[in-house]
């Protein structure tokens, strides 16, 4: 047998073999610890037997073999314990609702050099299905969509099958799990910075209009497919966290939604006149709704879109004046061609 009998730190990264030197094999099992079993193929002479997947690390094995007319025999061996080891942290959280927009977004603990091999030990499915593609935006983060916004209602399962892959010299994974996701209903807002108004479909069908003040001039608003990646009722904003000096700092901002990493919100606001949504962009780039402090005015638009929305929902915005964001920048993958998209998987 190779590992040999009592081996204590084997190999896990190639498979086991039961070998007869005179005779035929009738049966093998190897069966581990966590209770996993590791199946198997003969050779045409049925004088060898090699496990189709490698053993895993960390476990000790029992295997029985059996040669025609001789009696069941069994060895273990143990698997020795992997040096450096990595996870991947998963978005959206396991058994959450999102909207349509919500990639399948996975960040690394430690930079991955053989993309494939991990691409490979990770599936994204669909129900209803659909093709879904990875897409790598560095060394440590990998993400999953389809061409098109998922369906409403589509039930997503990401399996991951990371444990003992060699995502980099000496580095291993070490999940093996299944998550499931929902899909909630489809809602789509388009920010238009030109008019100052935002439209809210909902299903497809307009579900509610709100004047709105985006970037000025100095401080542009990101154009592009940005999608709601956190959700305060209330929040802290302040500019020196955005490379804006002291500009402002706003302890109880209402109803604030993110859309990319470098600070960009859709949120309340109490502080401006109401004069101005609707007819001034006077942001540092952010897009604000009509608010009332304290987050409680259920009659204001702020309080309205907030209740409306859900992590994974769409926000369109358009004549901003400024360049399309940054793909990488949130989970705004979606400004990406599809064509583009595939073009950064590894598989």
């Amino acid at each position: 047998m190779n590992p040999a009998d009592g081996t204590k730190k084997a190999a896990f990264t190639s498979p086991v073999e039961v070998t007869v030197t005179d005779g035929t094999l009738a049966s093998v099992e190897v069966t581990g610890n966590d209770g996993s079993t590791l199946a198997g193929t003969y050779n045409d002479a049925k004088t060898s037997w090699t496990s189709t997947e490698n053993p895993y690390s960390g476990t000790k094995y029992t295997v029985t073999a059996q040669a025609e007319g001789g009696d069941a025999e069994t060895a273990t061996f143990t698997t020795k314990s992997p040096g450096e080891t990595f996870v991947g942290y998963f978005t959206p959280e396991a058994g959450s609702t999102s909207g349509v927009g919500m990639p399948v977004s996975i960040n690394f603990t430690h930079a991955v050099s053989d993309k494939a091999a991990v691409e490979k030990a990770i599936t994204v499915t669909a129900d209803p299905a659909v093709e879904v593609v990875g897409h790598w935006f560095s060394d440590t983060r990998l993400d999953f969509r389809p061409e098109t916004y998922w369906a409403a209602g589509t039930t997503i399962t990401l399996g991951l099958r990371l444990k003992d892959v060699e995502g980099q010299d000496g580095v291993y994974g070490i999940q093996s799990k299944d998550v499931t996701f929902h899909i909630g209903r489809e809602q789509i807002t388009t920010v238009d910075l030109a008019t100052k108004e935002m439209t809210v479909k909902r299903d497809g069908a307009t579900y509610a209009t709100y004047p709105v003040s985006g970037g000025d001039s100095d401080h542009t608003t990101w154009s592009g497919i940005m999608v709601i990646s956190e959700r305060f009722k209330e929040t802290r904003m302040e500019s020196s966290t955005v490379g804006l000096g002291d500009e402002y700092d706003i302890s109880d901002v209402p109803h604030a939604q993110r859309l990319t990493t470098s600070g960009t919100f859709i949120h309340g606001n109490y502080w401006a006149s109401t004069s101005v949504f609707g007819s001034q962009n006077t942001s540092h780039g952010c897009v604000g709704l009509h608010d009332a402090k304290g987050a409680n005015d259920s009659s204001v638009a702020g309080y309205k879109f907030y209740k409306s929305s859900m992590l994974g929902d769409v926000v369109i915005v358009k004549n901003s004046g400024e360049k399309t964001v940054d793909p990488a920048n949130g989970l705004n993958g979606w400004n990406l061609s599809w064509a583009e998209w595939k073009a950064g998987s590894a598989l």
